[in-house]
């Protein structure tokens, strides 16, 4: 019999089986998939990328590169299948989400301590030590189980997937590569608009036909951190162009200018064949993304992939519900992981793997959850989840949730810079000394 069960074989339920079997632990890790598919999953596979195949700068000194780096020092096992299936993305790890999802899937039914089982997990023992990790498509039997061990109802927002274009529609004569400040190898593809264009691109985005939500999903609450493009238009002409249309560090080699607004395609495969359309998450119907996103400089005859879909995602209210360790106040041997507890993004998802494995460890050999350095952006995401507040929304990896700086430093870059050599250093520290108190 394994040391304990796992539900759901995404980002977090692997990452989190992974490192617990590398660690001497046997695991049994259910998947759905493929008796079950949610209504954004298509792969059999595990760890399957859906909204977007980027995985955010990798930079140190950004909230994203400070994650991984912190990831790396706790062991992640998905970091390093990233990179080996990553493909161009400037400062970004991006990856091909085929090559990335097989070979995650392929180390962990390769793993002698890890088992697999597919089909519905639809009832939980809270006796026994098991790891929820079904991310923010959860529903049917298994959400009603989740419902009755909390006590409460499911939160819910929506998410929105961005289409994908092929390569050889594209008309490059309008387009030009290159990442923004001249950062990476000119990876991404940037279709840049003059103010009359786009102004013209923004009505018709703001008058366009959004697909129908029934039932459940009908009352729509956006997240902020996912928002519909054709949402964000409405929102003011300048609100796209100060988010994903927004121009700064690029240079029209056309015009010689910087662009009015510039949209961004970003490699979806290492044979860059397809990309993606960066940041447009859309709930519009299929034929109005065709007429609409067209207008897009060098669009104009864009063959989509993959159209842009929007979907309904659950987390729990875990401020309320879990302790600092992930675990389930009223049922200790029960721990949540995923985007499920309000880790929002791929790489927070993992690292939410990650952490629940780490205290998952330490209960299986007796000793209290790890308490991970404020300072660190684990220990940050870890304290945002788990305190007390009135409106609990996702959190993803950010500087702002970090302690400010003894010594104030106006300079962004540098500030950054020096919140995140001071996150490796307490992380490094807090390793050390859990090291040397387990010998």
């Amino acid at each position: 019999m394994a040391d304990i069960k796992i539900i759901g074989a995404g980002l977090a339920g692997c990452e989190a089986a992974l490192w617990l079997a590398n660690n001497g632990v046997s695991v049994k890790i259910f998947e759905q998939k493929p008796t079950k598919y949610s209504p954004a999953h298509k792969k059999a596979t595990y760890a399957e990328l859906v909204c977007s195949n980027s995985l955010k700068a990798d930079r140190l000194d950004s909230a994203s590169g400070l994650l991984k780096a912190e990831m790396k020092l706790l062991g992640s096992s998905i970091l390093p299948v990233a990179e080996s299936c990553r493909v161009a993305a400037g400062g970004a790890l991006a990856v091909d989400r085929d090559d990335f999802s097989d070979a995650v899937t392929a180390l962990v039914k390769a793993h002698p301590l890890i088992e697999t089982a597919e089909g519905e997990v639809t009832q939980i023992d809270a006796n026994e030590l098991t790891l929820i990790a079904t991310g923010p498509l959860t529903q049917g039997a298994l959400a009603d189980e989740i419902m009755r061990l909390t006590g409460e109802a499911a939160l819910s927002f929506y998410d929105a997937a961005a289409p994908i274009v092929t390569a050889e529609s594209l008309d490059m004569t309008k387009i030009f590569a290159a990442s923004r400040y001249g950062r990476g190898t000119a990876d991404y593809l940037n279709c840049p608009f003059d103010k009359a264009g786009y102004e013209e691109f923004c009505t018709e985005l703001q008058n366009a036909e959004r697909a129908p939500l029934h039932g459940a999903d009908a009352n729509l609450t956006v997240y902020e951190g996912c928002m519909p493009i054709e949402i964000m238009a409405k929102r003011g002409a300048d609100t796209m162009r100060y988010g994903p249309l927004r121009p700064v560090g690029l240079v029209n080699p056309e015009t010689g200018h910087r662009p009015w607004a510039n949209v961004q395609l970003r490699a979806e495969n290492k044979e860059g064949t397809l990309y993606n359309i960066v940041g447009f998450q859309t709930n519009l119907k299929f034929g109005e993304q065709k007429r609409v996103f067209s207008m897009i400089p060098g669009l104009a005859n864009a063959e989509f992939a993959r159209y842009g879909v929007m979907h309904r995602n659950t987390f729990i209210n875990s401020p309320r519900l879990l302790t600092a360790g992930l675990s389930l106040k009223k049922y200790p041997n029960v721990y949540f992981a995923g985007q499920i507890t309000g880790f929002e993004g791929y790489m927070e998802s993992a690292a939410s793997g990650l952490l629940a494995a780490h205290a998952i460890k330490n209960t299986l050999d007796g000793r209290a959850a790890p308490r991970y350095p404020e300072s660190t952006m684990c220990g940050a995401l870890l304290k945002y989840i788990a305190a007390e507040t009135k409106d609990f929304q996702p959190m993803g990896a950010n500087m702002g949730i970090l302690p400010p700086l003894e010594n104030q430093i106006r300079d962004k870059r540098l500030r950054y810079e020096a919140l995140a050599n001071r996150a490796v250093d307490a992380m490094n520290n807090h390793l050390k000394c859990d090291t040397e108190e387990e010998t």
